[in-house]
């Protein structure tokens, strides 16, 4: 069996997600890899800041030319190359009754109870959504005819706001199976269908994937070694449907001081990770929600508790400061009018190389923004 020590593993990682490179050096988007599996849009830099911490700077190409959101995984908002939405919405669905139901939450219970299967329903939640969604449409609006067209089952009482709407998860994630995309940079969310494609509905789930878009394995591929239980909690899946769809060509890898338990990398990456040699000397500064941080063996990636309880905080989450693959402190951004201030917290003794370099991302992050740079603040 394989084995390889945590910096080789974090060294692979930070290669596979394409974080080494250059800034503004990747000229067309599509050459993003991490777009296979969905650029999370949340923060308020988003997918745009983690494109351009992997070497593009175009944003979204023009209102979502080259790239479109939508909500897949766990319901959050994804950025995709507008290309494979149908592909996506294909490996980001389902992969049975049982996984619907998990990833609908507390909306399955009354369906069930109703006699209504779990994938009927989010069928019928997208052919209605198709139907409202003739032109953009803020998610309020939407919401509000979607409650007058469904049945009780599809219902909540909302106590906060003393009024009846369908259930979140079901909203979200028939969304795209109903050819909507989500205008980016609107707060609330406006939908619009997907210009030139044939909405899907659930008539494929996650097992009819192709390979390229399946979200088992591209955990393996961005996120090796990883374990069962820690791909199926990020796709929220159950186990048991994540077992069921496990790779063939899975092999398993055994990481020095790591928690026990079986971890697998694709056989094609074995090389990849066994041959990582130094540390990029590349620093980041990744949003809150970058792919990089989405992994679930977070005890790998940040072997101090306290320091994991900061950067994963479930209010007010900071970004990372990541040297090579190792996160090595957190920052905030502190924006006054049309100045950027960097707020960074190291967790050790920044040399002044890597100083320097937070510095030039922390400037890159105010170019970003279209604000002036009013440096990095310490402590």
């Amino acid at each position: 069996m394989t084995t390889v020590d945590r910096t080789a593993v974090l060294r692979y990682r930070f290669a596979r997600h394409q974080l080494d490179r250059e800034p503004g050096r990747v000229t067309n988007v599509a050459d993003v890899a991490l777009l296979d599996l969905g650029v999370q849009d949340s923060g308020p830099d988003g997918a745009a800041w983690a494109l351009a911490c992997r070497g593009y700077d175009g944003g979204f190409g023009g209102r979502g030319r080259d790239v479109a959101i939508a909500w897949t995984l766990r319901g959050a908002p994804h950025a995709y190359r507008r290309a494979d939405l149908a592909a996506v919405a294909t490996a980001t669905a389902p992969l049975s009754e049982a996984d619907a139901a998990k990833r609908m939450y507390d909306a399955a219970k009354p369906l069930k109870a109703a006699g209504i299967g779990v994938l009927d329903a989010l069928d019928v939640v997208a052919g209605h959504m198709r139907e409202i969604v003739a032109r953009p449409t803020s998610k309020g609006d939407l919401s509000s005819a979607l409650t007058g067209a469904l049945d009780d089952p599809y219902l909540r009482t909302c106590v906060p706001c003393h009024a009846t709407h369908t259930f979140e998860m079901p909203f979200r994630l028939a969304a795209l199976q109903a050819g909507l995309e989500l205008e980016p940079g609107t707060s609330p969310p406006v939908l619009r269908r997907i210009p030139k494609m044939r909405a899907p509905r659930y008539r494929h789930l996650g097992g009819d994937a192709d390979p390229r878009f399946d979200v088992i394995r591209r955990q393996l591929a961005f996120y090796g070694p990883i374990s069962v239980k820690e791909v199926a909690a990020f796709v929220d899946a159950t186990v048991k449907d994540v077992e069921a769809h496990w790779p063939d060509d899975a092999v398993e890898v055994t990481v020095r001081g790591a928690a026990k338990g079986s971890r697998f990398v694709l056989a094609e990456d074995v090389d990849a990770l066994t041959g990582a040699g130094r540390a990029a000397p590349v620093v980041r500064l990744l949003g809150p929600f970058d792919g990089y941080l989405q992994l679930r063996d977070r005890e790998l990636l940040v072997a101090d508790g306290a320091h994991r309880k900061d950067l994963w905080r479930t209010l007010g989450r900071p970004g990372a400061i990541v040297d090579g693959g190792e996160v090595v402190g957190t920052w905030r951004p502190r924006q006054s009018g049309s100045k950027l201030t960097v707020a960074v917290d190291p967790w050790v003794a920044l040399t002044p190389t890597v100083r320097r370099r937070v510095d030039d991302e922390a400037e890159r992050l105010a170019t970003h923004r279209g604000v002036a740079f009013a440096g990095v603040a310490v402590g």
